[in-house]
């Protein structure tokens, strides 16, 4: 009889073992496919030597783009008649702003700090749900409020800003 009660502590702790890596392992991937997401354009926007910076007029506006010349802010670049930057509810057509454009391409992206905000804007998302997969399935609820106030500010904050 002692046996079967060993066993089945034994059992229950593998399980509470094996819940609480998968948990932790998936909070894990979520942040990381948050700082993956938001690198792409972060690199940009914040490892900006050697990057042409300027500003961009938007002339005109697709239905996910919208497109303007380049005006260089120091005089090593050249300036382009047409850039592409992201549409988004930031974007306005007739509006300047500050960007940095992405070597090889003609892409641009927002700098200063709006860009910095707005490229970590996937990661604030991560914070999120892994603190909803902290909270709920480590069952470290303090842990959890903390991811989800780091989220909640930086999309407050990007928001604000952008």
């Amino acid at each position: 009889m002692l046996s079967a009660v060993t066993s089945s502590r034994a059992s229950v702790a593998a399980l509470r073992f094996g819940r609480t890596a998968a948990t932790g392992a998936l909070a894990a991937l979520i942040l990381v496919a948050g700082v993956w997401a938001s690198w792409g354009t972060a690199q940009h926007v914040m490892l900006t030597r050697g990057r042409e910076q300027g500003t961009v007029e938007v002339a005109r506006c697709g239905e996910h783009t919208c497109t303007g010349p380049f005006t260089p802010r120091s005089p090593g670049p050249r300036a382009r008649p047409s850039v592409v930057i992201e549409r988004t509810v930031a974007v306005r057509r007739g509006e300047t702003y500050t960007v940095v454009l992405k070597p090889g391409t003609d892409e641009v992206v927002r700098s200063g700090p709006a860009g910095v905000l707005y490229a970590w804007v996937p990661l604030g998302g991560a914070l999120l749900l892994a603190a909803v997969v902290v909270a709920g399935g480590l069952r470290r609820t303090r842990a959890a409020w903390v991811l989800a106030g780091a989220g909640a500010a930086l999309l407050t904050a990007a928001f604000a800003a952008v």
